[in-house]
């Protein structure tokens, strides 16, 4: 890159983009056709196919591609540090409007309950969860969490990277932990998806929340492969920073499970 007279990161053509793109849109495809019954088995084994393929281009490929220009090659200067953690906080931003969409359908149906469901909530016949078992233990361990990824990032700060390597196994532990926890409720749920409007939310909500719990685990889980390989120092450090931001707002989007769903809609 000759006569550079700024700061800021000039990328390189590469084939990465349009390569998940076309991924993305074809296992879209898929499953909208396999669900409108155009297809049958033979689309799920094209749909593991492209969910491999668009695994590999992403974290094999197109990211291993940014960990190089940002660790090895420089690239990323403090301009561009700051721009990828606007970048970080516009995606988390999406991610709130995603939940509270679940927030407002909840809100609809429990404030206002329709007479096909009896006119009351919980609706008449559901056994739903006591929040002070399970959801309540989950409570705390997230929690607890968020308190090991923060001091993990405290530790980076002042270079003690055996503490956090360490309190980030801790918060992998934590986090397996409540996927753990999260998937035997479900077995001992005494309804389903399809139980109504309760249901629904219900599922739909916890569900896409423990999706993201495994997406900021596997994060986390880099960010320790990368603090294992020194990726990081004090004053470089975005990918880590930006994986603890995520697990914070799944933390605190689970606070508000807790008390809406759990707490809070099961008293009215």
């Amino acid at each position: 890159m000759k006569n550079k007279t700024h700061l800021f990161h000039i990328v390189t053509p590469s084939p990465w983009p349009i390569l998940v793109s076309v991924s993305s849109v074809l296992l879209t495809t898929s499953i909208v056709m396999y669900l409108h019954k155009f297809g049958n088995l033979l689309f799920i084994k094209f749909e593991i196919l492209y969910i491999l393929f668009l695994l590999i281009v992403l974290f094999g490929l197109w990211w291993y591609d940014i960990i190089i220009e940002g660790t090895y090659q420089g690239f990323h200067t403090s301009i561009v540090q700051k721009n990828l953690k606007i970048g970080v906080v516009l995606f988390i931003i999406s991610e709130i409007m995603f939940f509270i969409s679940f927030f407002w359908a909840f809100f609809h149906s429990s404030l206002a309950p329709t007479i096909q469901i009896g006119a009351i909530w919980p609706p008449k016949g559901l056994l739903v969860f006591n929040a002070f078992g399970v959801p309540l233990l989950n409570t705390f361990i997230l929690l607890s969490s968020g308190i090991c990824v923060t001091a993990s990032h405290h530790f980076l700060l002042n270079e003690n990277y055996k503490k956090v390597m360490e309190t980030l196994v801790l918060t992998l532990i934590f986090a397996i932990s409540f996927t753990f926890l999260q998937i035997l409720e479900y077995f001992d749920a005494t309804f389903d998806i399809s139980d109504g409007i309760y249901g629904s939310i219900f599922f739909l909500a916890t569900g896409f929340h423990g999706f993201h719990v495994i997406i900021g685990s596997i994060f986390l889980f880099i960010s320790l492969l990368r603090t294992f390989y020194l990726h990081f120092n004090k004053n470089h450090h975005v990918g880590f920073e930006a994986a603890i931001w995520y697990w914070h707002f799944v933390d605190v989007v689970w606070l508000f499970l807790f008390v809406v769903i759990y707490w809070w809609g099961n008293k009215i």
